[in-house]
């Protein structure tokens, strides 16, 4: 229902959105370009970044900014033969401070064995770990704190609502925490504001909106 995803967006007016499971033309979405139609409803840029071929299009990542993008990359992810492929999203953007910020948006595994989270989780880590811009990963990690994949990332991510956790999924009555706003380096963001959504309709996820503030770099 994209009328009731722009809705939300609108609503909170954030700067930098993820989306997952988007599709691109596939016949299951009329053959639409799902992001364009969202960057459409919400005025904002719109980029996709596809996990892997779907119904005669594309399936996987999208992003939404408000900013102006300097550069957009599309990272694959490790997964065994025969699990669904996995992207990770990024775009670097310029505030209007001048300030650089790179933001990625990811749909690990879903699988109850979590090989693929894990590696995924480590390959993320491999592609950031000599990044030196503040940075914001986002999405659905189908991972709950406390787990390996979670417990892998956290060495060098931090999440917000780290000490207060709130569930996300299910959208109706929601008991797991699965979606996450990490962030790096810690010194340089403040989490002013963590919500989760209260939305049945949109999605199976609880939306998961944060404010966080970018702190000068000492």
């Amino acid at each position: 229902n994209l009328d009731a995803v722009a809705g939300i967006i609108n609503s909170l007016k954030p700067d930098l959105v993820a989306l997952q499971e988007v599709d691109n033309k596939t016949t299951r979405a009329k053959d639409l370009d799902l992001t364009a139609e969202l960057s459409q409803r919400t005025g904002m840029q719109g980029i996709f970044g596809k996990a892997m071929d779907y119904a005669g299009g594309g399936y996987g990542e999208a992003v939404l900014t408000r900013h102006s993008i300097i550069y957009t990359k599309n990272n694959l992810l490790p997964h065994t033969p025969n699990a669904e492929p996995r992207a990770a999203l990024e775009i670097q953007i310029e505030l209007p401070s001048g300030e650089k910020v790179v933001f990625v948006g990811t749909h690990l595994d879903h699988l109850r064995d979590q090989t693929n989270r894990v590696n995924q989780a480590g390959r993320i880590n491999e592609l950031y770990l000599d990044n030196n811009f503040p940075m914001i990963l986002a999405g659905d990690l189908n991972a709950a704190p406390g787990s390996d994949p979670i417990n892998l990332l956290s060495k060098q991510w931090s999440y917000a609502a780290q000490d207060d956790p709130l569930p996300t999924m299910p959208s109706v009555k929601p008991r797991r925490k699965i979606d996450y706003i990490m962030y790096r380096p810690k010194n340089r963001w403040k989490v002013i504001e963590v919500r989760v959504i209260d939305e049945k309709v949109a999605s199976d996820h609880c939306p998961v909106f944060a404010v966080l503030e970018l702190l000068p770099d000492n």
